[in-house]
């Protein structure tokens, strides 16, 4: 498709389409851009052959590209430095538990039970690992529990887990070599110095009609990205810990989070998630549905038993302890980056890609219609929030 201007107005018509079904069916946004661009992808070649939605185009490449990295980055700032102080060691335990279990768990279904290679199983594992800041800060949000020292506790474990993709994603597909020692040695400078030096600029420089501050953070997020990827990593895995070491500072500039949200989810993010479904093959899922059946359980089941017992430890009991464990078991973002990830880089082929998507979508609505539906603690909500609510939509702040 030669003009440019007709191929974005068709990827912008489907990232608008995408967010009025999020709207009418209160579900993730990110969530129906994904299976939109599966379902266009298919329909294009069917009608007019070719390659469909082109999403390999290099401009649509690095659109998708910019917007996971900054959808990263957004993430790790989402994370309360206070919350997380009070809550280290209940984070700390059930993030790891959350990503050890399924980790483990998917790793030796997929090896062992559908005999996929070992490179390919191990990404299985960091994909079907994840638990999504996306969906459960969406839940949070609209219910009110993100007020609530139970939802925040959540959240905090939420990001001990995704720290936990984020590091296995790069320890175990990042070739070692002597550039990987100097982006370890540049990247802890940098992780070191941001919180003191970010600050500084944006008080002396900030506040102007020029968004330096913003300017300022991309280049620090591209320069690190290019060091990753020069190094054999991904851009996106300094991006989320930029993210953590700076939530003090960007995270609680209320007006510079809404803007880089507006750029981000107004139009990098839908060609992510658009491009990360068009991916997705229909015949292959067809052709082999009890696949997708073995990984989704193998997710669960995983997530469930190492999760539930560690929860109760907390003294999370009955419908409380059930809803934390069904909120850590859900997926998204984090799975489709990995997903994406093996694809481009030929650690698994697009078929068992296209199994990895789809059991990263189920986990993302299933746990959380169950656990909104049967185990909602209404007695920690908020007074003037109690009431129920169906799966959220995803909003500009959650999309991530």
């Amino acid at each position: 498709m030669e003009n440019v201007w007709a191929l974005a107005a068709m990827w912008v018509g489907l990232a608008l389409l995408a967010t009025l079904f999020a709207i009418w069916f209160r579900i993730s946004t990110a969530l129906t851009e994904i299976i939109l661009g599966t379902v266009a992808q298919a329909v294009l070649v069917v009608l007019v052959g070719g390659g469909g939605l082109v999403a390999k185009t290099g401009w649509i490449t690095f659109l998708a590209g910019v917007g996971a990295v900054i959808l990263t980055f957004l993430a790790g700032a989402e994370l309360d430095p206070l919350v997380f102080r009070t809550k280290w060691k209940e984070a700390t335990a059930v993030g790891l538990v959350g990503f050890f279990g399924p980790f483990l768990g998917c790793t030796a279904v997929a090896h062992y039970i559908l005999h996929w290679s070992v490179r390919s199983s191990w990404l299985a594992g960091v994909a079907l690992s994840t638990t999504s800041v996306a969906v459960v800060y969406a839940v949070m949000l609209e219910l009110g529990f993100n007020q609530t020292e139970f939802g925040k506790a959540i959240l905090a474990a939420c990001f001990i887990n995704d720290l936990g993709t984020v590091i296995a994603l790069g320890l175990i597909f990042s070739p070692f070599t002597l550039r990987t020692l100097i982006f370890v040695a540049v990247s802890v400078a940098v992780f070191i110095l941001l919180p003191f030096v970010t600050p500084k600029f944006f008080r002396r420089y900030g506040g102007r009609v020029s968004e330096i501050e913003a300017k300022y953070l991309l280049f620090v997020l591209f320069a690190m990205g290019g060091l990753a990827v020069w190094a054999g990593s991904e851009a996106v895995l300094p991006a989320y810990v930029i993210g953590m070491v700076l939530a003090g500072t960007v995270g609680k500039d209320h007006t510079l989070v809404r803007r880089l949200r507006t750029l981000t989810f107004g139009l990098l993010t839908p060609f992510y998630f658009i491009r990360a479904g068009s991916f997705v093959s229909v015949p292959a899922l067809i052709s082999a549905p009890l696949v997708f059946v073995a990984l989704f359980f193998a997710k669960m089941i995983s997530k469930v038993t190492g999760l539930f017992p560690t929860v109760r430890i907390f003294k999370y009991q009955h419908e409380e302890g059930l809803y934390y464990t069904l909120m850590m078991s859900t997926g998204l973002t984090f799975g489709t980056i990995s997903s994406l990830f093996g694809l481009n880089h030929g650690i698994i082929d697009q078929t068992q890609y296209s199994f990895l998507v789809a059991t990263v979508i189920g986990s993302a609505v299933v746990p959380t219609m169950i656990a909104n539906a049967f185990f909602m603690p209404r007695h920690l909500l908020p007074r003037k929030e109690q009431k129920p609510v169906a799966f959220p939509q995803t909003t500009a702040s959650t999309a991530k």
